[in-house]
C-alpha cells in the first residue's frame, strides 16, 4: 500500500465527513431532520515482513442520531397536545357565550319573572301585559339563539371532521409511498439506510398523529399504522381509509367509518366507529368535545327551556285571562323526535313526550325490541333494562303501541336536546295572560303570583333545582370544563417542550458542534492531501535517482 493510496483513502473519508457536516448545517432548521454522522473503520493491513501495515481508512456507512422510544414519547405528547388544543379551541366559544351574567339567558330569566310580578301585582296593567309578554319574548329569543350558537358549532364540528379524515387518508397515503421509496432505496445501496427518507417519514408520522393517535409497528422496514382503538389505517402495502359521513342513529351527526375487509370476495365494507375509542389529535380532540361537552350542554340547556314551558303552562292554565276566560298554554314546546335506525325491518312508530319534567335528566335513550320485548338503555354507557309497563323512564314517556316492530328494531331518543329550538311565545295577546284566579275578578293576581314564584321553586332535578340554579349549573359546568381544559392544556405543553428538549439533545443539529467539525475534517483532508504530495515528492526523488 503506497502512500498516495494512503492518502486518498483519507481524502475521501474526510470529504465525506464534510459532506455530512455541510448537510447538517443546511438542514438545522429543517423539522423532523436529525443529524447524520460518517462512520468509518480501518481499511485494514497488509502483512508484510515487518509486520502489519495499514492501508487506510474508509466509510463504512452514513448513520443519523435516532432514538425510537424519544421520538414516540414526542409524538405521543403532541399527539395529546392537539387534542386538548382543539378541545380547548371548541370549549372556549362557549364558555363565552355563557359566561357574561350581564347580557343573554341569565338578564333574561330575571326580567321575565320580574314582569310576571309586576302583572300579579298590577293585574289590570296593560302596559305591565304588554312589559310581559315582550320580556317572554326576549327570554325566548335568548334561549333559542343560545341554542342556535350550539346547533352551529356541531355543524361545524361535523365539517372540521370531514376535513380532518380526509387529511389522515392523505397522509397515510403518503407513509406508504415513503414505505416503497425506502425499500428501494436500501435494495439500491445494498442495505444502507435511506436517512432522509427515514426522517421524511418519521415527519409524516408525528404530523399525523397530530390529526389522530396512531400507533406504529415496523415490518420488514416498513411501517404499518393503526389507530388507538385498534384500528388498521395501512397494513403493508394497503391503506383502509377512514370515512365521514352521517351516523347510522343520528343523521345530523357526523361519525367515523372504517374501512373493514368482510364483504363478499373480500370486498371492504364500511364500519361505523365507537367515538368514545377514537383519541389523540385534533380529531380525538373533536369528538371528545361533542360526547363531553356540546351533547351535555344542549341537553341541559333543553332541559330547562322543556321545565320552563311545562311548569309555566300548567299554572298558567289554571288562571283566568282579562276576559276570564281560562288560561291557555303560554310556551309552546316542538315535538320530541324519535329516530328509527337505518335497519329498522318493521312498521313500528315510536312516539315521545314528556311525563314529568322534574324527572327529566340529559341523558340521551336508545329504545330496542328484542324477542323478549321493548329495552332501553340510557346512553352512552347504560345497560339495557326492559322498558316498564307504564313506558315512562326519567320523566319521559315511550309510546310504542303503534304498528308492528320488528326483533332488532332501535331508535334513538334525544329528549331535550331541541327543546330550546322548539321554545316559542304562544300568546301574543296581553289580556290573554291569565293571573287572576277563577271568578275572582280582573284585580286578583292569585295565580300570577304562583307563576313568579317559578323562578326559585324546584321544578328540576327531582325537585332539587330551580331554573335559575339549572342555568347557572349549565354556565359552572361549562366553566368547570375550560378551566380544566386549560390546566390541562399548560401541563402538556410543558410536557411537549421537556419531550423536544430530550429528543433533539440526541437528535437535533449543534450548530458549534457543526463548525468545529468543519475545521477538524478540513485539517484531515490537507493532512491526507499532504500525503500525496509526499508521495509524489518520493516518487520524483527514485527517478532521480535512476538518472
Amino acid at each position: 500500500m503506497n502512500l498516495a493510496k494512503l492518502g486518498l483513502t483519507g481524502i475521501s473519508v474526510a470529504q465525506n465527513r464534510l459532506q455530512a457536516a455541510g448537510h447538517n448545517i443546511n438542514n438545522a432548521a429543517t423539522e423532523g431532520y436529525n443529524r447524520q454522522t460518517v462512520l468509518s473503520a480501518t481499511a485494514g493491513a497488509t502483512a508484510t515482513y515487518a509486520g502489519y501495515i495499514g492501508r487506510g481508512v474508509q466509510a463504512v456507512t452514513v448513520q443519523r442520531a435516532y432514538d425510537g422510544f424519544l421520538f414516540r414519547q414526542l409524538v405521543n405528547a403532541q399527539s395529546t397536545g392537539a387534542s386538548i388544543a382543539t378541545y380547548g379551541s371548541e370549549i372556549t366559544q362557549i364558555n363565552n357565550l355563557f359566561a357574561d351574567r350581564t347580557v343573554g339567558i341569565t338578564p333574561a330569566l330575571q326580567k321575565f319573572f320580574d314582569g310576571v310580578q309586576a302583572v300579579a301585582t298590577a293585574p289590570a296593567d296593560s302596559a305591565a301585559r304588554q312589559e310581559l309578554l315582550g320580556r317572554a319574548s326576549s327570554l325566548v329569543g335568548q334561549i333559542n339563539d343560545a341554542n342556535a350558537f350550539l346547533d352551529g358549532q356541531r355543524g361545524n364540528i361535523n365539517t372540521q371532521i370531514t376535513t380532518v379524515v380526509t387529511q389522515i387518508n392523505s397522509y397515510v397515503e403518503r407513509v406508504r409511498d415513503l414505505n416503497a421509496q425506502i425499500t428501494t432505496a436500501r435494495a439500491t445501496a445494498s442495505g444502507h439506510e435511506p436517512n432522509d427518507l427515514l426522517d421524511q417519514r418519521d415527519q409524516l408520522v408525528s404530523e399525523l398523529s397530530q390529526l389522530v393517535g396512531v400507533n406504529v409497528v415496523e415490518q420488514d422496514g416498513k411501517f404499518n399504522l393503526t389507530m388507538g382503538n385498534g384500528q388498521v389505517l395501512l397494513g403493508g402495502d394497503t391503506v383502509y381509509p377512514l370515512h365521514a359521513q352521517p351516523s347510522a342513529d343520528d343523521p345530523s351527526r357526523t361519525a367515523v367509518f372504517a374501512s373493514v375487509p368482510g364483504g363478499a370476495k373480500g370486498a371492504i365494507v364500511k364500519v361505523e366507529l365507537d367515538e368514545r375509542r377514537i383519541t389523540g389529535g385534533t380529531l380525538g380532540g373533536l369528538l371528545d368535545y361533542r360526547q363531553e361537552a356540546l351533547d351535555s350542554v344542549q341537553n341541559d340547556l333543553g332541559r330547562m327551556a322543556a321545565a320552563l314551558a311545562v311548569a309555566f303552562n300548567d299554572i298558567h292554565r289554571t288562571g283566568a285571562d282579562l276576559n276570564q276566560n281560562a288560561g291557555g298554554d303560554f310556551f309552546r314546546l316542538g315535538d320530541i323526535k324519535s329516530m328509527p335506525g337505518a335497519k329498522n325491518a318493521g312498521s313500528a312508530v315510536l312516539n315521545v313526550q314528556f311525563d314529568d319534567v322534574n324527572k327529566l335528566t340529559s341523558q340521551d335513550y336508545r329504545i330496542e325490541y328484542t324477542a323478549s320485548g321493548y329495552t332501553v338503555a340510557r346512553l352512552p354507557d347504560g345497560k339495557p333494562f326492559a322498558l316498564p309497563a307504564d313506558g315512562i323512564v326519567d320523566g319521559v314517556k315511550f309510546d310504542v303501541g303503534t304498528g308492528t316492530p320488528a326483533v332488532g328494531d332501535s331508535w334513538l331518543v334525544q329528549p331535550t336536546r331541541s327543546a330550546a329550538a322548539g321554545l316559542s311565545l304562544i300568546i301574543d295577546d296581553p289580556a290573554k295572560i291569565a293571573v287572576a284566579a277563577p271568578n275572582t275578578g280582573t284585580a286578583n293576581g292569585d295565580v300570577g303570583l304562583k307563576l313568579a314564584e317559578l323562578q326559585n321553586s324546584k321544578v328540576l332535578g327531582n325537585g332539587s333545582m330551580s331554573l335559575n340554579e339549572s342555568f347557572s349549573q349549565i354556565v359552572n359546568k361549562v366553566g368547570v370544563l375550560t378551566q380544566q381544559n386549560a390546566t390541562e392544556a399548560k401541563a402538556q405543553a410543558t410536557l411537549i417542550q421537556q419531550n423536544f428538549a430530550a429528543q433533539q439533545a440526541v437528535s437535533g443539529v449543534n450548530l458549534n458542534e457543526e463548525y468545529v467539525n468543519l475545521d477538524r475534517y478540513n485539517e484531515q483532508f490537507r493532512a491526507a492531501s499532504r500525503l500525496i504530495d509526499i508521495s509524489s515528492t518520493l516518487f520524483d526523488t527514485l527517478l532521480g535517482l535512476r538518472n
